[in-house]
């Protein structure tokens, strides 16, 4: 079994196995795999219950009693993803390394993500390890070998990485973190082309503790996360390796759970990527992938094995994994902190929202105004120019236009945009020209009209928005349909859901700090609620999520988290349904994180077959001049591509243009 640092609590999910005796366990798998068949249910409960150190002293035993190989022998009797991951886990961890990697670059082309994942996760000893196991395994140099397989930046990184002498000093130098900002700064945005050795030599050689200070300095100094940079001056498989890099500085079991998710996501699995993380971590950060896991992911990685696998094979990673999150009693206390640490972060957390829309210089209301009537003027239309003028406006200046239009022309410029452009485009370009409240309270009206209600719309906008911009939209809502928001609500929906809208759409939500006392008596009034009693816990939730302060509620989840040992929107989901459930959800989502609120509102809206482009438009309309910076720098940190790249792939013509105009950059 791996021996955790000193001082630092074993973190695996296989242990060495009480009262072990090789000998037996050799006689048993024997048993196992003598005469026709195999006995798979005991090869797999004896392999996966014992530590890999008891495994190699198992397979010694094995060839002294029957003078044969063990390994050998499995491979005979068994087949398949079964057979390969029961055989990698008899390998020592350094050997089934060399075995991934000599796989990797054997035969016609290269599997450059495995190459990635082994040489960027390796700590400097796991390095040497593996180096000495491929020179004992193939008698070959894997240096050479890579170098035969690789090429460019890619190559030079991978050696760097190969030679395992990355500092390991705790102690770090504030004015060497400095320099360091600034090297990579001039190496990447202040320099035309990009210096590649300069990233190579930082990300290659420094300590973990040192790289994580430059992360956050670098951040500072220019504005934007290391990975942003990277994306912006690096390209192929050389900007996965470096991206790949900076994840295992920041946290290896985050970037392992990453890679878990990834490999069982969609259509298919990665059966190979998920037998080699499942081997390779097992006795080392199990526990800590599986807490990122499920609070990264809202689910289990146990569920999702047990969901995309089957057979013998999924019940040998299922005891790898080594328990279920989503299980009484298992989720906590291990993630419980996890959980805590992240509601601290967000609790600490002061970033600075930015739009990507700002005030034109130089803005010209005459002109304007001229250029869009000369835009929809005769036959035909100019839609580059009307997207042009609209999407880089403010909207002050766009009310602007709008009024300098009627004055010089005598017409309202939305009915000339209304019977010049149509479809998608026409909704987007309408609803910039729209003061935000009266874009709003369109949306709302829109939800609520005709059959069936869009609840996910109204849930959207009445659980993100501010007081002063709810009381901005109830006011936009009166003067343009004639009749209070609250008496629409009121009619169109119904019960617990019903009462949680109308509650939010009253702006009165506190505008103060925390309290922590009155934070504790909050969370013990939605921990004290009998698990089944749906309506009083419906009630209690209400209560205090639609009405205090986002730094207070920050405090109340926390303290939730020490009374009950669940994450509240965990305890949301599982003891809550429907509206009522989704919109509680989209309030603690809010309150953690908004601009991840939306990215994923985003995402969700582009994924799949079809393309949800009321979601995308409102969204993109809404918080183009709020937070749309931040929410991009979110889309790519989640979802490992830009919201450009996202938009791009997913829309096509004007509504492109215009969208792309809004995004306002490629990360």
């Amino acid at each position: 079994m791996a021996k955790p640092a000193q001082g630092a609590k074993y973190r695996g999910s296989i242990h060495d196995f009480p009262g072990f005796d090789p000998n037996q366990d050799a006689e048993a798998l024997y048993t196992a795999m003598k005469g026709f068949g195999s006995d798979k249910e005991a090869i797999l409960d004896i392999i996966t219950s014992r530590s890999n150190r008891q495994r190699q002293e198992v397979c010694q035993s094995y060839k002294s009693l029957y003078g044969k190989d063990l390994i050998a022998a499995l491979k005979y009797e068994l087949t398949g993803k079964f057979e390969r991951l029961i055989v990698g886990l008899m390998r020592p961890p350094a050997y089934c390394d060399a075995k991934e990697i000599k796989d990797s670059i054997s035969g016609i082309g290269t599997d450059e993500k495995c190459l990635i994942e082994i040489l960027a996760s390796r700590t400097n000893e796991q390095m040497h390890q593996l180096v000495a196991a491929y020179k004992d395994a193939y008698e070959r140099d894997l240096e050479a070998d890579i170098i035969g397989d690789t090429s460019g930046h890619f190559q030079k990184m991978l050696v760097v990485l190969l030679q395992g002498t990355r500092e390991e000093d705790d102690v770090v130098s504030e004015d060497l973190v400095q320099q360091d900002v600034q090297d990579l700064y001039e190496a990447g945005e202040l320099k035309w082309g990009t210096d590649e050795a300069q990233f190579i030599y930082i990300l290659g050689n420094r300590s973990k503790q040192h790289l994580r200070l430059v992360f956050d300095e670098y951040l500072k100094t220019t504005g934007k996360p290391i990975e942003a940079s990277i994306r912006g001056e690096l390209s192929g498989d050389f900007e996965k390796l470096m991206l790949a890099v900076v994840k295992c500085i920041r946290s290896t079991p985050e970037y392992f759970a990453e890679r878990l998710f990834k490999a069982m996501k969609g259509l298919g699995t990665r059966d190979n990527t998920l037998i080699r993380i499942m081997v390779s971590r097992s006795e080392l950060d199990m526990l800590d992938i599986r807490e990122i896991f499920r609070t990264k992911y809202e689910k289990s990685l146990y569920s999702m094995i047990k969901n995309d696998t089957s057979g013998e094979y999924k019940k040998t990673l299922l005891k790898l994994c080594g328990g279920d999150d989503d299980a009484a009693g298992q989720f906590f206390p291990e993630a419980a902190q996890v959980a805590y640490q992240m509601w601290e972060l967000s609790a600490v957390a002061r970033v600075e929202l930015k739009g990507t829309v700002r005030p034109a210089n130089d803005f010209n209301p005459d002109a304007d105004a001229k250029a869009l009537r000369k835009a929809m003027k005769g036959l035909g239309t100019d839609e580059d120019t009307i997207i042009d003028i609209i999407t880089h406006r403010s909207n002050a200046q766009r009310q602007q236009i709008r009024q300098t239009f009627k004055s010089h022309f005598g017409r309202d410029l939305m009915t000339d945009l209304k019977s010049e452009i149509s479809g998608d485009l026409a909704r987007l370009i309408l609803g910039l020209m729209m003061p935000p409240a009266h874009y709003d309270a369109k949306q709302l009206k829109k939800a609520m009209e005709g059959a069936g209600t869009d609840e996910k719309a109204l849930i959207e906008i009445l659980a993100t928005r501010t007081n002063a911009e709810i009381r901005a939209i109830n006011e936009a809502y009166k003067e343009d349909y004639h009749k209070s928001l609250e008496d629409a609500l009121s009619s169109d929906t119904s019960g617990h859901f019903r009462r949680i809208l109308i509650s939010l759409a009253t702006g009165n939500r506190e505008e103060g700090g925390e309290n922590l006392d009155q934070a504790r008596e909050d969370a013990q009034e939605i921990a004290d609620t009998p698990s089944g009693d749906k309506t009083s816990l419906e009630t209690r939730f209400m209560t205090i999520l639609c009405t205090r302060s986002y730094p207070h509620l920050r405090r109340v989840f926390q303290e939730f988290i020490k009374m009950s040992n669940y994450d509240v929107e965990h305890t949301i989901k599982k003891e809550m349904s429907g509206d009522v459930r989704d919109a509680f959800v989209a309030i603690v989502q809010s309150v953690k994180n908004k601009p991840l609120f939306f990215a994923d509102k985003l995402y969700k809206s582009m994924k799949g077959a079809g393309t949800d482009e009321k979601t995308l438009t409102r969204i993109m309309v809404s918080r183009s001049e709020i937070d749309l910076l931040n929410i991009r720098r979110e889309f790519i940190e989640k979802y490992d591509k830009s919201l450009h790249q996202a938009i791009e792939g997913d829309t096509s013509g004007d509504f492109l243009k215009a969208l792309l105009a809004l995004c306002g950059g490629e990360d």
